[in-house]
């Protein structure tokens, strides 16, 4: 690779990231990467993908249990206006960091730009892992759930049925294949996917909240009690209650990070990914209300919805609301084609970061995840580990549903741990690499919203941790933290096992580069984010060249991420 003109040699990181008119290849050749899929994605499509993994009716009503358990209304609705800050605080922290570096390695890739020289391999490996592993299991978490829905939706006509593990597995397995298929198969439709979703969704959020509104059969509250109602009795938690009713909002809002993982997909990232990723909150709390305040206003006695078959309340206030199973099953073929929506979406993003993980060469066998198929365009052998890996975790559920249930909680965990690493470091390193993003919040605003977050992120990993109701068994207790701990500790191991072996070799790519002013090439060597044209920090000048009179040659190293 050559550069034989000033300008050339001038080329930096910054310059390509912030331009108005930003080329996508060149931003990509910026931060390390060449262009292997097709960018067929707008800000609405990013959006509607976004919404589509959040799918409202499912984040919000597949864990409804929790906020029953939580105290009822007034942990629904208040919890709901609560995240919205929480959320948005996130939500606006992240978008800050994608948009300075638009790429689909996503956080563990943002911690490495911004971490100290010292330490940002091992941080950026441990994040990574972190990361895949959260986006790993929380696609486990919307797959699971929906074999669980589909299973508590037949039990509206069948009350005593309850599916045994192997056919729930069954079930689970075929939604996988299904979403495995159709990610491999239709990828230059599913921008058009995402968009039929939100229509999907909004649509549903509007019957669901007028069929509730009207039938009522079980009931129509106050307006004091359906805001206001709150009864500790159920999980013995006392006064902490009221935070274990957040729980269904935080899921909903989880997984917002993980658009960012499209960035190399959707034209001017540096623009539409941090858009796509701040919209998302608002956009999604708005439509939220019209579904939250309907089930508050009908909810069926809390004691009864805590015996629900399969463990699944939305299925049970729906037929209960409704009056008869077939207007609860009406209402829940709307959720569960919003879950297999999501099932899809949510599928993709997870691929996208495999596959990005194995580009840096970072999980075993990474040439094979991080093949992109010519014909296709998508990285198949990706989309096949996240639904291999999916599956062997299935298998759990044979053996022990408390130990199942951890991996599909860890989820949560994961996802924010990951997210707050780069925006810790960011806040640490005094917001200096935000400050040239495109798009960014005011340095004091941006302060207040990443230390909002930061709080957040550590409440909301200690209250996943939790168990819904108290006392507690080996059944029912919360083993997330345990998981996440392990597979933290499994990443560092394999670290030093193995990325830091790697990274002791001098794994430098040689460039060669001609240049008639030394003076500016000088300058340009100096300035701390010019020519990282790959995955690693800082050049290492080999050595020195004689070229033509008048100019000289330079052969420099740059070392790759892991």
């Amino acid at each position: 690779m050559a550069y034989s003109s000033h300008d050339q040699i001038a080329y930096s990181h910054d310059k390509a990231l912030t331009t108005d008119s930003a080329d996508e290849p060149e931003v990509l050749a910026a931060l390390g990467y060449k262009q292997e899929l097709k960018r067929n994605r707008s800000l609405f499509t990013l959006l509607f993908q976004s919404l589509a993994i959040a799918a409202l009716p499912f984040g919000e009503g597949g864990p409804l249990l929790s906020a029953v358990y939580g105290g009822g209304q007034l942990s629904i609705f208040v919890g709901w206006i609560i995240i919205l800050f929480l959320a948005s605080s996130v939500a606006v922290s992240l978008a800050e960091i994608a948009s300075r570096y638009p790429t689909s390695a996503g956080p563990y890739y943002w911690s490495f730009q911004i971490a100290h020289q010292s330490n940002r391999t091992v941080l950026s490996f441990i994040n990574g892992w972190v990361w895949l592993i959260g986006n790993w299991t929380i696609t486990l978490s919307v797959n699971f759930g929906l074999a669980s829905l589909i299973n508590a939706t037949a039990a509206l006509y069948h009350p005593d049925f309850a599916a045994e593990p192997w056919q729930l597995l069954l079930i689970f397995y075929a939604i996988l294949l299904v979403s495995f298929v159709i990610c491999t198969f239709a990828n230059r439709f599913l921008p058009m996917v995402d968009t039929i979703c939100a229509g999907w969704t909004g649509l549903s959020i509007f019957v669901i909240c007028i069929a509730l509104s009207v039938q009522a059969a079980s009931g129509r509250h106050s307006a004091s009690y359906t805001l206001g109602n709150y009864d500790k009795s159920l999980s013995g938690w006392g006064g902490f209650t009221f935070f274990i009713g957040l729980l269904p909002a935080a899921y909903t809002f989880s997984a917002i990070g993980m658009i960012s993982a499209m960035a190399e997909e959707v034209h001017d990232p540096t623009i539409k990914v941090p858009r796509a990723i701040a919209l998302s909150v608002p956009v999604l709390w708005f439509f939220g209300l019209f579904f939250v305040i309907p089930i508050c206003a009908t909810l069926p006695p809390l004691a009864d919805i805590t015996e629900a078959p399969g463990a699944q309340a939305l299925p049970y206030i729906f037929g209960t609301v409704m009056g008869t199973p077939g207007g609860g099953l009406g209402l829940m073929f709307l959720v569960l084609a919003i879950t297999m929506f999501c099932s899809i979406s949510i599928t993709v993003a997870a691929s996208r970061t495999t596959w990005a993980f194995a580009r840096d060469d970072a999980i075993p066998l990474s040439r094979v995840w991080s093949k992109v198929s010519p014909g296709l365009g998508v990285p198949v052998f990706a989309l096949a580990l996240v639904t291999v890996v999916q599956m062997l975790l299935g298998l759990i559920n044979l053996g022990s549903s408390s130990a199942f249930t951890a991996f599909v909680s860890v989820g949560v965990q994961a996802l924010q741990v990951s997210y707050g690493i780069p925006i810790a470091l960011s806040l640490f390193h005094k917001r200096t690499q935000v400050s040239h993003a495109r798009w960014k919040l005011h340095p004091i605003v941006g302060t207040m919203a990443n230390v909002v977050a930061l709080c957040w992120i550590s409440f909301e990993v200690v209250l996943f941790s939790m168990p819904t109701a108290l006392p507690v068994d080996k059944t029912t207790m919360n083993y997330a933290s345990v998981v996440l701990v392990g597979f933290m500790a499994i990443a560092a191991v394999w670290y030093f096992i193995y990325a830091r072996k790697g990274e002791s070799l001098s794994r430098s790519i040689p460039m060669k580069i001609t240049c008639t002013d030394i003076e500016k090439l000088t300058k340009a060597l100096r300035r701390p984010m010019a020519f990282r044209l790959t995955r690693g920090g800082d050049y290492c000048l080999l050595m020195d060249m004689k070229g033509p009179a008048g100019s000289f040659d330079l052969v420099v190293g740059l070392p790759v991420l892991f």
